[in-house]
């Protein structure tokens, strides 16, 4: 056999799609032999011990002794770990670094073990990423060039035991082989603005061989595009003369950067020449002809910027191509120029043992049974929150995420991103969800439309504060030629989101009386650029930041608060249909 180096891009990038087509095959058996050893692995753990389990590797055993767990049910152990105590409390391995999770979809950043033979593990995940762009997109640059891909790290911590705590952004930024336009000095520059900077820089400096254009958030990439448009004429005047501005001063940075800038004053006549035509529609394929797709999660709370990433990409193909968290890889978009609103995930078998709780998010206790769900087993059409048990110490560990089940690739099921389970407004009996919410307000955001208007970005937050209490919801809006939008047009977008919201919620609102009128709150123009500035000087990592959908936090509600310019409320009542409803609650 020959040795790996040995062994031809080609041939490799072959053996990784049959691979996919072999766990796929065998994936009920996979699974059963992944279960299998993690738990003869972790045989002797004290948790599993705990629950009874005493080293049984039995399927039926595991499934009636081991509970199903969100984090606040695991942070004891886990706080012991990151305080020094080394026994085998989670996993047989010892824990080597702490994944920092987001905290922004829902909740406090946690901390998730990791230890290095399972992080080799989800490294090896990405092997199957680029041969099927490969496929796709034959005699192009296609793994033949670079990615611009913004990728942005934070500060390490080291908990009390001197473990190093990290997001897996950084983690992965330090040891992947990114092949990306920016070195990796200039993606771990913890300041955010210079590496942002850089980053733009570097991609601009190597324009010609760029393939692909993208952030793991379709949020962050407008967020750079905006950056760029602010940014242009310096970032121009130092590729013009080969220089670096004063205000990076970072020494790594500075030295990755002139490793690579040369004074070029055709390329800067060229930037310069697109960015000053007045219109940044294509911008990306303009400045990047070479460009083959944008690669971004648009899927979820993020399908609201898809309008905005084909004005500025000339509508090239936007590729979210795996779905994953800080606590698991777990699924490749096998599909990946499918229509964004058709993304969905085939979960590869290897990564995890995955089970799937029955979801019915019409009804008002959600959950349909506590009987759990096999890979193989889910059904076409149906929603399941998803549960993980992994190498590192996670066992029956809700992840929070609904997925509904699209199809299939081969026995495995591909999924799609629903929404997060525990990102909700609620004042009473009536629960309303992300996906929900999302819906009713981009039907909302049709009426200002003929206006010139789009809503650049949004969250909302159930106010109890008076009773009855009632929906908020904060706008920013941006009007095209500062047309004037009537305040009726905004009332009725207001009574649009109600007529959309989940039958409990209507009557509610318009039988019983104990829901207030919903409430529209229009903000300064750049108030989300600023929450997202709050949510990066408390600790959060721009890679991973995601606009909240529902607030909770004071600082940030006195924050919208703040930028707020004028409000507006529905003016009638939602129709409800009472006999469908009291069969419903029945």
């Amino acid at each position: 056999m020959a040795h790996v180096d040995e062994i031809s891009s080609d041939e490799r990038d072959k053996q990784a799609l049959q691979h996919i087509e072999d766990v796929t095959i065998h994936a009920s058996q996979i699974q059963r032999q992944i279960l299998t050893q993690i738990l003869s692995t972790n045989a002797d753990v004290e948790y599993l011990q705990q629950h009874g389990l005493h080293g049984s590797t039995e399927l039926s055993t595991f499934k009636n002794l081991i509970p199903l767990i969100s984090y606040e049910q695991l942070r004891p152990y886990i706080d012991r770990i990151a305080n020094g105590d080394d026994s085998p409390i989670l996993c047989t391995n010892p824990i080597t670094e702490f994944f920092i999770s987001s905290g922004t979809s829902g909740g406090e950043p946690k901390l998730i073990p990791m230890y290095e033979e399972e992080f080799m593990r989800r490294l090896s995940f990405f092997d199957y990423v680029m041969p099927r762009m490969k496929q796709l997109f034959p005699n192009s640059l296609v793994g033949k060039g670079k990615g611009m891909h913004f990728q942005f790290a934070k500060v390490e911590l080291k908990t009390r035991s001197g473990i190093v705590a990290h997001t897996a952004t950084t983690s992965l930024c330090k040891r992947a082989n990114l092949n990306n336009t920016s070195p990796k000095d200039i993606i771990l520059c913890t300041d955010t603005n210079q590496s942002l900077y850089c980053q733009l820089l570097c991609g601009l400096c190597q324009n010609d061989i760029v393939f692909r254009v993208g952030a793991l958030f379709a949020s962050t990439l407008i967020h750079v595009l905006k950056f760029l448009e602010d940014h242009w004429v310096v970032l121009a005047s130092d590729i013009r003369a080969g220089t670096l501005n004063t205000k990076i001063t970072d020494p790594s940075v500075r030295e990755a950067v002139m490793n690579i800038l040369n004074p070029n004053a055709q390329l800067a006549d060229f930037i310069e020449a697109e960015c000053s035509k007045g219109t940044w529609e294509g911008i990306i394929t303009r400045l990047w002809p070479n460009a083959k797709y944008i690669n971004a999660i648009v899927t979820g709370s993020m399908a609201q910027y898809l309008p905005k990433l084909n004005y500025y990409s000339n509508h090239l193909p936007i590729v979210s191509d795996h779905y994953g968290a800080s606590e698991c890889f777990l699924g490749l978009n096998l599909d990946p120029l499918c229509s964004p609103d058709r993304t969905s995930y085939t979960l590869i078998p290897t990564m995890a043992y995955f089970e799937f709780l029955p979801i019915d998010r019409t009804k008002s206790s959600r959950e349909l049974s506590r009987e759990l769900v096999d890979l193989v087993d889910v059904k076409l059409g149906h929603e399941y929150e998803l549960v993980i048990t992994t190498y590192a110490g996670l066992y029956r560990y809700r992840m929070g995420d609904i997925l509904g089940v699209t199809g299939f690739k081969n026995k495995a099921p591909n999924f799609s991103f629903v929404c997060r389970k525990n990102v909700v407004l609620s004042l009473d009996i009536e629960k309303t969800d992300e996906a929900e919410l999302h819906d009713a307000v981009q039907e909302a955001a049709r009426l200002l439309s003929p206006f010139g208007a789009a809503i650049a970005d949004y969250t909302s937050h159930a106010d109890s504060s008076k009773i009855p209490g009632h929906y908020v919801l904060y706008w920013e809006i941006h009007v095209k030629g500062g047309i004037s939008i009537p305040s009726s047009i905004y009332e009725d977008c207001c009574f649009a989101i109600e007529e959309l919201l989940n039958g409990p919620y209507r009557y509610l609102r318009s039988h019983e009386k104990c829901i207030n009128p919903l409430e529209i709150k229009i903000v300064k123009v750049g108030t989300f650029e600023k929450l997202m500035a709050q949510a990066l000087n408390r600790g959060a990592s721009m890679s991973q930041y995601k606009t909240p959908r529902c607030v909770n936090s004071t600082h940030i509600i006195e924050l919208l608060d703040s930028n707020v310019v004028i409000k507006y409320f529905s003016k009638k009542c939602p129709k409800v249909d009472t006999k469908a409803l009291h069969r419903l609650l029945s």
